[in-house]
């Protein structure tokens, strides 16, 4: 069995807004949701000071608080970004999410913060203060998964996916899978993930973190000769994947189809990339689609402004392509959001295709020269006049992702 799946349901929250409108608004203007944090200044070994938070986000008011309990922040994204996309799909409390044939995969890189540190300090203090009957499964990996279940009633398989910075793009790529395989006949899909000084203490030591920390628009600096480092986002992004004769039948507006998914590992390094086994991942995806490599008109790039990260998945990406393929990374806008980034990418790769344009990479001013020769959107706005792309998530431990994906235009 090998169904066709499709799109028809998007939805997220993002430092640029929750609606297309508003991130739409944000790319064209060429702005960027980076702003300096002064409450990190608590944290004076913390060296940057950059983030791309976002700062609008409540929680909805018509959510039950006996089911919101269960939910940190990094949950609470994944279930707004899961009902924007389920409104979105038409499918907003249909009594076919509980037929047992709809299911979700969803990631993160870990659970919320507060509810770890209450955790930690009972170990260490030997009291229970701040430790609830929730805190653990406000806490744990498959935080978002599960709490996606319970408050929308799925009832289909569970795939937790936790792998930092691929966590959703798998999780897309094994929606897809389950459904083309015929076990699953819709998914939610996507990640989501928290924004802490936690985070950025982590990237801090390995000093790959931007210190631009007065000119929040300059950074972050994907494939720039001057970047200095990554900037950390948060937010959360959910698909609908279905069958694709079950969303004709329904009528259904299809968004865009999944036609190829690719992962492997290095097997080499925890935090340094190795281009070699990028390019298989991309190879893979292609396969998995049965297209050749000149059927792609642009790669959503991971495009960190790391060093290692930008130079080798150029390297990777020259290979699998070998043409100079147009290249772009969003995350000059958004920052990095971690778990979310790959379905976040996705999703605005997808409307703005389907619309017919590109959004540049910011602050792309000189070309690192270390990187490989390919076509940088930068500068400004170009069209897109093809339908299909590719969009690519590489991770710590060496976790490679790459997904195809054809608009609907």
């Amino acid at each position: 069995m090998n169904r066709r799946v499709v799109i028809t349901g998007m939805g997220g929250v993002t430092a640029l807004g929750d609606d297309w409108a508003s991130i739409r608004a944000g790319l064209k203007a060429g702005r960027n949701a980076v702003r300096v944090m002064p409450e990190w200044d608590a944290y004076p070994d913390l060296q940057t000071r950059l983030a791309a938070p976002v700062d609008h986000f409540e929680v909805p008011s018509h959510y039950p608080r006996k089911i919101v309990r269960s939910m940190g922040r990094v949950a609470m994204l994944g279930v707004r970004s899961t009902e924007l996309a389920l409104a979105d799909a038409g499918l907003l409390g249909d009594p076919g999410l509980g037929s047992g044939r709809f299911g979700v995969a969803y990631g993160s890189s870990y659970g919320s913060l507060d509810p770890m540190l209450a955790l930690g300090r009972s170990l260490v203090e030997g009291h229970f203060k701040g430790v609830s009957a929730t805190s653990y499964i406000q806490a744990m990996s498959h935080t978002a998964a599960v709490n996606i279940g319970v408050f929308y009633g799925l009832r289909g398989r569970v795939i937790p996916t936790s792998s930092a910075c691929t966590s959703s793009s798998q999780a897309i790529g094994y929606a897809f899978e389950s459904i083309r395989s015929g076990k699953q006949d819709a998914m939610v899909a996507g990640g989501c993930d928290e924004l802490s000084f936690c985070h950025a203490a982590v990237f801090d030591t390995l000093f790959a973190t931007s210190l631009r920390n007065s000119e929040p628009a300059l950074s972050p600096r994907p494939y720039d000769r001057d970047r200095d480092g990554l900037v950390l986002g948060e937010g959360g992004c959910t698909f609908i994947l279905e069958e694709r004769e079950r969303a004709l039948a329904r009528g259904a507006r299809i968004h865009a189809e999944v036609l190829g998914f690719g992962t492997n590992s290095d097997g080499a390094h925890v935090t340094q990339p190795r281009a070699e086994t990028m390019a298989v991942t991309m190879q893979l995806a292609l396969e998995d689609a049965g297209l050749e490599p000149e059927r792609i008109g642009w790669v959503n790039a991971h495009g960190t402004a790391t060093e290692h990260g930008d130079i080798a998945e150029s390297q990777a990406t020259l290979e699998t392509f070998r043409r100079p393929v147009a290249i772009s990374s969003l995350k000059s806008y958004f920052g990095h959001a971690l778990g979310a980034c790959g379905s976040i990418e996705a999703w605005v790769g997808i409307q703005m295709v389907r619309e017919g344009w590109l959004a540049p990479t910011l602050n792309l001013d000189h070309l690192d020269p270390r990187c490989a020769e390919l076509d940088y959107v930068r500068g400004q706005e170009r069209p897109a006049d093809f339908d299909t792309f590719m969009s690519n998530n590489f991770a710590f431990g060496g976790i490679n992702t790459s997904l195809i994906l054809r608009c609907e235009r």
